[in-house]
């Protein structure tokens, strides 16, 4: 089963971006324009669902 994660290798703040990327199985730049364009769609919403997405996706397990 696939899961969401928040990529720890590919982020610039918290991986939201980077994690649905690789969920999604689109380039990590596509995923980072589609929210950065969200914020001129939604205004204060986009930040505010990043943030939300942020604290409820969990982070990449760590392979040892």
């Amino acid at each position: 089963m696939k899961r969401l994660y928040r990529d720890r290798d590919n982020r610039w703040l918290g991986g939201v971006a980077a994690g649905m990327a690789q969920y999604l199985g689109v380039d990590v730049t596509v995923a980072r324009l589609c929210w950065a364009l969200s914020i001129f769609v939604f205004g204060p919403l986009a930040p505010l669902a990043y943030l939300a997405a942020w604290a409820i996706i969990p982070p990449e397990p760590k392979v040892s």
